[in-house]
């Protein structure tokens, strides 16, 4: 039997509407919001409000693409965190709402596990690739930094973690500190390919395991500005593309190094990225790279699911669906990744 799924993603500054049937993709709808874009960071209130604005439209655009109407839903997959609190409390609510005008049951999705899953879809004219059980997953989002084991859709460990900032924030700080614009990461990553990835060396962290540490890399970034301006004021102008391409590369080292490790002490051979970084140029050369030397199944996910949308949450709903994980209308949402 079929089985159609709504889902809705309010995590951050994107709204985003989107339905699958079973696992392949009827439509994915996403409003941005370029409000932040020159405060240099998200502001959690004007996010709010816009998602008070979007969801009603992006919504009913998803289903009209989809070329359905509320009732042929089978469930709304809606993410409950983590994130910022007063966006989450948008796609909440309008859940529970439409959960109750058409009698349709909820389920809830951790927002970082959609990412992940987010290799399951498929697409109306063509079957994607999908990695098998177990798989180790490099979820590198901006405020997340994760090597996660997968088992199964629904069992997931992780194994190595961030002890401080995240990669997408070592970007997106050490990008504010040269100028450029938000959000850093993709701006660097275009700069990045025009410069010289061995003209700077920074800091490296030595972290037992498999966790990650960024903040070191971050100060030895900004000292290295800072003595070089103290002697030569147009030095980030004149040095800008390899400022951005050694950054890029020392970050893509970082993460990789750690995950040849996991897999190595793991045998784990199936190898995906997700999450917004995954976009990231030189992450994706890299871990192909690496699959290529190391003998890796690599999975990398199309753009257009790296950064933040609904039609990974509803793939994430779908297996919840299938386990009989039903939310109730008591349901609340959380901001930290611990509290779910």
């Amino acid at each position: 039997m079929d089985i159609t799924i709504l889902g809705i993603e309010s995590s951050c500054d994107d709204t985003s509407a989107a339905v699958i049937r079973n696992n392949v993709l009827l439509s994915n709808v996403i409003a941005s919001q370029a409000v932040h874009i020159k405060y240099g960071g998200v502001i959690p209130e004007l996010a709010s409000r816009a998602h008070q604005q979007n969801i009603i439209p992006v919504v009913d655009t998803a289903l009209k693409e989809a070329g359905l109407t509320p009732e042929e839903i089978d469930a709304i997959a809606f993410t409950r965190g983590p994130g910022l609190l007063g966006s989450l409390l948008v796609g909440v609510s309008f859940a529970k709402g439409l959960s109750i005008a058409h009698n349709i049951p909820m389920v809830e999705v951790n927002h970082l596990q959609g990412h992940i899953l987010s290799h399951f879809i498929d697409l109306q004219d063509r079957a994607l690739p999908h990695p098998g059980f177990p798989f180790l997953c490099l979820l590198v989002s901006g405020g997340h930094t994760q090597i996660v084991r997968v088992d199964s859709p629904l069992e997931m460990e992780i194994i190595g973690t961030t002890i401080d900032d995240a990669a997408g924030e070592a970007f997106d700080k050490c990008a504010k500190v040269m100028g450029l614009p938000y959000p850093g990461g993709p701006v660097i990553d275009k700069l990045a390919k025009e410069g010289d990835p061995k003209a700077f060396r920074f800091a490296r962290p030595h972290v037992d395991g498999y966790d990650y540490s960024f903040s070191g890399l971050k100060t030895s970034f900004l000292y290295t500005l800072r003595d070089a301006v103290a002697n030569d004021p147009g030095f980030i102008e004149n040095n800008k593309a390899s400022l951005c391409a050694s950054l890029q590369k020392t970050i893509v080292e970082i993460l990789l190094d750690k995950l040849v490790r996991a897999s190595k002490d793991l045998g784990i051979r199936d190898i995906a990225i997700a999450g917004g970084v995954s976009a990231n140029s030189g992450l994706r050369n890299g871990i192909v790279e690496e699959g290529r030397r190391r003998g890796w199944r690599t999975f990398l996910p199309e753009f257009k699911f790296t950064t933040d949308n609904a039609a990974m949450i509803a793939m994430a709903g779908y297996y919840r669906y299938q386990h009989g994980d039903f939310s109730s209308l008591g349901v609340s949402p959380v901001a930290r990744l611990q509290e779910l």
